[in-house]
C-alpha cells in the first residue's frame, strides 16, 4: 500500500511538472510594437536567424557563433513582425564584422562580435541604442530580474520562429558552475528560472539580456531550453566594454 501511494505521488508530480512546462511560452509574451528600441534582427535573404543589439548608431553587437560572411547578411532595426512589412524597418548592409580575437567555437568562450552597419541608423522614437555597463556599474546580485527578447522558438522542441518579437523576464542565476561545471568561464553568466519554463532558445542567439537598464548579456548557449536544471548561458557583456570601445573608437569612418 505504501509503495502504491508513493507511485501515485510521483505520477501526480510528473503530470504537474509537464503541465507547467507546456503552459509556459519559452519566448515570453509579444511585446508592444517598437518598445524594445535597441533590438536588431540579423537576416539572410530577409530571413531572421540571429538577434543583435544596437549599441552605437552604426554598430550592433551579437554572438560570435552568429557569424556569416558580411556580404550575405543584413541587419534590420525597428522590426516587429517577421511576416509583414510594417513600414518602419531600417535595413542595413554590413560594412565589416569583427569577431572577438579569442573566440572559441568549441567552448563558446568569448562569444561576441561587433557588426558595423553600412551607414548610421536613424535614431528616432523606435530606434535607440542600449546603454552598456560602465566601470563603476555595481555587480549584479544573484536573482536580479532581467529581460531577454527575440524571435526565437516559443515551444520546447519546436523548429518554428515566433513571427513577432517577444520578451520574457528571467533571473540571473548565481553559481553557474554548479550547473555546467568546467564549461563556464568568467566571461559567461547564467539566467533563467529556478522552476524552468522561461528561457531564450533557438533563434534568440545573439540577442540582448537587459538588467537594470544596461546590456549585460548576449544569448550564447545552453542545454535544452527552459530546463530548470540547465539555465541559459550568456556572454557577460561587461567583460568586453573596453574591447568594444577600443574597436569602435579606433575605427576608420571611411571603411
Amino acid at each position: 500500500m505504501e509503495q502504491l501511494t508513493w507511485s501515485a505521488v510521483l505520477l501526480l508530480l510528473a503530470l504537474s511538472v509537464r503541465e507547467t512546462l507546456t503552459q509556459r511560452i519559452i519566448g515570453g509574451q509579444e511585446v508592444e510594437r517598437y518598445s524594445i528600441k535597441y533590438q536588431a534582427s540579423i537576416q539572410y535573404n530577409r530571413n531572421h536567424y540571429c538577434g543583435a543589439t544596437l549599441i552605437r548608431p552604426q554598430w550592433v553587437v551579437s554572438a560570435a557563433h552568429c557569424w556569416r560572411p558580411a556580404q550575405l547578411i543584413q541587419v534590420v532595426l525597428s522590426e516587429h513582425s517577421l511576416v509583414e512589412e510594417e513600414g518602419f524597418e531600417q535595413v542595413f548592409n554590413i560594412s565589416k564584422i569583427l569577431v572577438h580575437y579569442s573566440y572559441n567555437y568549441k567552448t563558446f568562450n568569448n562569444d561576441i562580435m561587433l557588426i558595423k552597419l553600412s551607414e548610421p541608423a536613424k535614431l528616432n522614437a523606435y530606434v535607440q541604442p542600449a546603454p552598456l555597463p560602465e566601470d563603476d556599474t555595481p555587480a549584479l546580485p544573484g536573482y536580479t530580474t532581467c529581460k531577454v527578447s527575440g524571435w526565437g522558438v516559443t515551444h520546447i522542441y519546436s523548429y518554428f520562429l515566433s513571427p513577432v518579437l517577444r520578451a520574457v523576464d528571467v533571473q540571473t542565476i548565481p553559481y553557474c558552475h554548479n550547473y555546467y561545471y568546467w564549461r563556464i568561464t568568467d566571461n559567461m553568466m547564467c539566467a533563467g528560472s529556478r522552476f524552468g519554463g522561461k528561457d531564450s532558445c533557438q533563434g534568440d542567439s545573439g540577442g540582448p539580456l537587459i538588467c537594470n537598464g544596461n546590456l549585460e548579456g548576449i544569448v550564447s548557449w545552453g542545454i535544452s531550453c527552459a530546463n530548470p536544471y540547465f539555465p541559459g548561458v550568456y556572454t557577460q557583456v561587461r567583460m568586453y566594454v573596453r574591447w568594444m570601445d577600443w574597436i569602435i573608437n579606433s575605427d576608420n569612418p571611411n571603411n
